[in-house]
């Protein structure tokens, strides 16, 4: 997906809603929270197989089985959504950043041609005013 077609006023709002997404994110009850929901999911799993080899096969013992690695999987993915979200807004920034600084150069080399003709004007004024005085 390219952002070059994306208009300013969409860039910054994408911008600040992963901003305030990550923001969610990080709080410290959220982010162990999750390390949390994949250990337990880890312990369901490890759990049911100790029950297998020790009671045999068992329906319990593969409901925590399917539990565990459904919370596992649950839990995998929303990290794997966690770091694209933060890449995508580097992305975001990156494109910010891109832009701002095209932006500057434009308005420098306008600056800098401003600056030159009027310097050419004033020196041809310069030059017509010494033909005048000279005739």
């Amino acid at each position: 997906m390219s952002m070059k077609k994306w208009t300013d006023e969409e860039l910054i709002a994408t911008r600040d809603n992963m901003e305030a997404l990550k923001k969610r994110q990080e709080n410290g009850a959220n982010s162990k929270l999750g390390l949390l929901t994949a250990l337990i999911g880890a312990l369901a799993i490890s759990t049911g197989v100790a029950f297998i080899f020790l009671d045999g096969v068992d329906v319990l013992s593969i409901i925590l089985i399917i539990m565990g690695a459904i919370t596992c999987v649950s839990w995998f993915k929303n990290d794997k959504v966690r770091r694209d979200n933060i890449t995508f807004l580097f992305e975001i920034n990156k494109e910010i950043k891109s832009r701002k600084l095209d932006k500057s150069l434009k308005n420098a080399n306008k600056e800098d041609k401003q600056d030159s003709d009027a310097a050419l004007k004033s020196q041809l004024n310069e030059g017509a005013l010494d033909v005048e005085e000279k005739k």
